[in-house]
């Protein structure tokens, strides 16, 4: 065997796993969920082919409609709040605080827990009827109700919940504010700009690329946001179906009705959400987002 042969013999020996986890795990099973999608199958009987049917029910499904309602509002709500935090704190922390690095991995831990469930019964337990906030909030004389109980501000802890996971964008944007040339603020200064002249005329046009990979991440991951849901709703998307998230509507139809093709085609319906965002995403970046070449 002659010394090429034995890289690429060592190169692929190596890659081997990586490579049997790529197929077995995950585009097997891929390709086996786009066939289960146009089938008729509860896990127990044989697949039987059906075409568009599964994708035709969604049209009717009027708790489908909520739960994509449900999870655009999380989205749409809880992604920039989160950012706008992020990026206040990498401001404050790139000023040079003292023992930063400690901020920085207590800031960080949250993005580690957040998606737990520990956190998401945290979570219940400080939002319940007799939750830390009620006790918090009782001296300064406000009643304090069940907030996840109660259908109109359900929804609204798990953004919360979200917002908290903060860490990971905001040490990207920290990476990100570390590359900016100290030179330009210092012109900026003598031409005498303050604060936030500086920050909106060179700060924020230099990191929207950072912003960009942030914002794209970020929404990916909302969308696939299914623990925090589950474990404060018991797994019913309740109160009213009001924190019922499209994953978890999805994991209901397919392990808890058995109506596993129709849970594969909700699977590429989300797929082809997730993709209809991250792509025009990049077409709008094009008009806001700033490069250095």
């Amino acid at each position: 065997m002659s010394g090429q042969k034995k890289d690429n013999f060592a190169a692929y020996l190596f890659l081997s796993p990586w490579l049997v986890g790529l197929f077995v795990i995950t585009v097997g099973p891929m390709i086996a969920s786009l066939y289960l999608a146009f089938t008729d199958y509860n896990l127990i009987q044989a697949p039987q082919w059906i075409g568009l049917e599964n994708f035709t029910r969604m049209l009717s499904d009027e708790r489908l409609h909520n739960s994509l309602k449900v999870t655009f509002t999380y989205v749409f709500v809880s992604v920039p709040i989160q950012l706008a935090v992020a990026l206040l704190l990498a401001v404050v922390l790139d000023r040079g605080v003292r023992g930063m690095a400690f901020y920085r991995s207590v800031f960080y831990l949250p993005s580690l827990l957040g998606s737990s469930v520990a956190i998401a019964i945290l979570w219940k337990q400080v939002f319940g009827t007799d939750g830390l906030l009620n006790q918090v909030i009782a001296p300064l004389g406000f009643d304090g109700k069940g907030w996840i109980s109660d259908p109109s501000t359900a929804l609204g802890t798990l953004v919360v919940l979200n917002v908290w996971t903060f860490g990971a964008p905001m040490v990207i944007f920290l990476a990100g504010l570390r590359q900016i040339p100290a030179m330009y603020y210092e012109a900026a200064s003598v031409d005498g700009a303050g604060a936030l002249r500086r920050f909106a005329t060179i700060t924020l046009p230099l990191l929207t690329p950072i912003i960009f990979f942030n914002l794209v991440l970020q929404i990916i991951h909302a969308f696939q946001s299914f623990t925090q849901a589950f474990v404060v709703s018991g797994g019913t998307g309740g109160p009213s179906d009001s924190t019922m998230f499209y994953t978890l509507y999805l994991y209901d139809r397919g392990f808890g009705n058995f109506d596993m093709g129709y849970a594969s085609a909700m699977a590429w319906f989300l797929l082809v959400i997730i993709g209809v965002f991250t792509a025009a995403n990049f077409v709008a970046s094009k008009y806001w987002v700033f490069y250095d070449d």
